[in-house]
This record gives structure tokens, sequence and C-alpha cells, in this order.
């Protein structure tokens, strides 16, 4: 049995993970921590959990937490993860992995150099929709992959009061807009199912100068043997699309990274249709191929290697944009070329 102990009991944990430890085989959670200790507790007697903790250090060093998720936002991501891994457990840490490359290297190099076991949250690695299109990929369904493309639309930028901003559009926080908060999620999607991005160019910009952080993102890459693809990301027009084409030499799948909506193959043939729906706790899956991980029984597709690979191509393409990212750029925001 993993007994799993959580930092940062928010939102996030209330459906999409929380209960996933509790109900995966081999699980259970036994630990939470919020740094208001009356949320903390309100959480543990909601959810049946015995312990909650106002402090991280209790959480990390109680001695019935195996494990430890940590579920805040990117800016406190490395700081956490470097004391559960000093603690020797192992660690689950939410997308991204961090605010930059060099804050993810960090924590995968302590964790490796420790012997300990380092996740990440790309938990979409885990669901039946994802799964099957690698599948279907890799058994030839669509013949040889040809090509890829994504493009993401929607009207967040007009929907965000810049007096009152979300962790997610605050870079300190965040490590960027919400291309770093919903981006990786694709991105890590494509280096699943058709291998690691290469070749990667992109840009960034922010043309309403509502807020200060990217809201429009385009890039290229290759992927296999030098297989193209491009991807856009829009939070600042109107309209919403979600749409990942895999296109091979004998058909393409069409899904979408964050709906639920059938996986679609066509081909000469027609189409043929996937429904793969979405559990209700939606990390569980990844919880699942953890616990089986940690106790001899399985592997878990999801890394801290993995989700390295995602931030460094974050990074490339939000590079020119911030003025370089190896760096704590969130400090020097005179230099984003927002400001030019």
């Amino acid at each position: 049995m993993i007994r799993w102990g959580i930092i940062g009991c928010g939102d996030v944990t209330e459906k999409k993970s929380g209960p996933g430890f509790q109900k995966a085989n081999g699980s259970t959670l036994v630990a939470v921590m919020r740094r208001s200790g009356e949320k903390a507790r309100d959480y543990a007697e909601r959810h049946g959990v015995p312990k909650w903790y106002d402090d991280a250090d209790a959480l990390i060093n109680d001695p019935d937490v195996d494990a430890v998720s940590i579920a805040t936002p990117p800016g406190t991501h490395l700081y956490y993860a470097l004391k559960v891994c000093a603690a020797g457990k192992p660690a689950y840490v939410e997308k991204p992995l961090a605010r930059n490359m060099t804050e993810a290297a960090h924590m995968v190099d302590a964790f490796e150099q420790a012997g300990v076991k380092l996740f990440a949250a790309y938990y979409r690695r885990a669901l039946p929709r994802f799964v099957k299109t690698k599948e279907l990929i890799e058994g030839g369904a669509i013949g040889t992959l040809t090509g890829v493309a994504y493009r993401y639309v929607s009207g967040a930028d007009a929907r965000i009061d810049p007096e009152r901003l979300p962790w997610r559009l605050d870079a300190k926080e965040s490590g960027g807009g919400l291309f770093m908060d919903l981006g990786c999620h694709t991105l890590d999607v494509i280096d699943f199912i058709a291998g690691p991005l290469s070749d990667v160019a992109g840009t960034a910009a922010n043309a309403t100068r509502r807020i200060d952080v990217e809201n429009s993102v385009a890039m290229s890459f290759t992927v296999g043997d030098g297989v193209p693809g491009t991807a856009q990301w829009n939070f600042a027009t109107v309209g919403s699309e979600d749409l990942i084409e895999f296109h091979g030499s004998k058909g393409r799948i069409a899904l979408s990274t964050f709906g639920d909506e059938p996986v679609r193959l066509i081909t000469e043939k027609g189409m043929e249709t996937f429904e793969l729906p979405n559990p209700v706790h939606v990390q569980q899956p990844l919880i699942q191929s953890i616990v089986d991980e940690l106790l001899g029984r399985g592997t878990c597709p999801s890394t801290g290697r993995s989700a390295l690979r995602t931030a460094r191509v974050m990074d490339q393409v939000l590079a020119g944009y911030y003025g370089g990212r190896d760096d704590a750029f969130w400090e020097r925001p005179e230099t984003w070329s927002r400001r030019a």
C-alpha cells in the first residue's frame, strides 16, 4: 500500500486527483497540507483524510506518508520537490514540472542522483483516448506518419480582469501565460504519441497588451524521422477550437486535447469512431500507474525526464518573448518583448 500526502489541496485535487489517490488499487491518501490550516482541515473532513497540516515539512516528514503529491502552482514546485527528495520519498508533481527548463532540470537531476522516483501529472498519457491513438498509429492504422497539426482557439483574454489576475497569468507563479498552463498538455501528448519533439522553432506575442504574459503562440517542430508538425494557440480571439490531427499516408486521426468526444479515424474506407470517455477522476489512471511502479508491478509513462522534454520545448518557443528563459526571467519584466 502506498500512503500519499498532498501539498496544496486546492481545486485541482477536489475531483481530478485527490479521490484518485483513494480509489487507485494499492493506494490511500493519509494526509493533506495547505498554508491555511482551516482549509486543510475542511478538505480532510470532506474527503475522509485522517491527517491535515498547515506546514509542508510536517507532512513530508510524517512517517506515515510514503509518497508526496505536489499540487501547488509551478512557482513552488522546485522548492517543495527538493524537500521531498531530501526526505527520500517519491514525488508526483503537477504540470508543468516547473517555471522553466532550468528549474525542471534541477529537479530531475536531484531525484536521479538520490535514486528517488519523480513523476509528473501529465495524466493524459494514461487516458484511454490517447492510449488508443498511440496504438492506432503504431499499429499502422494511418500508414506512415506524415504530419502533425494542432490548433487551439479561445476568447480567454477578453474574460480576464487585468486588475485581478489569476496565478496562471502571473509569470512568477506560473512561468508564463495560458500556453504554459494548457499548451504543455498538448506538447506532452504529441511527445507521448509520436515521440520527442525536435527542430523546435516558434514565436509568442501579446498584441492586445491587456496582460503582460503571452497570449498567442505559433510553433513548428519535427517528430520521429523528421516528420513535420505545426501548432498554434490563440487565447485572444473569438470562437473555440481544440484539434489535434495526426496525418498518415493512409489516413488521419483527429481528437482534442481537452474534450471528451470520440477519437476519429479517417481513411479511404470512411470514418471510424472510438468512444473512450474520460474517467470521473481524470488523474486516477496515471496515479494507478505510479502506484504500480512503486509497488514493482508496472511502469508509469509520465516521469520527470519526459516532463523535462516538454519544459525544454516550451522554453525554446517562449525564449524570444521573455528575452531568454534560462534565468529568473519573471524578475525582469522590463526585458519582455511585450514592452517594446
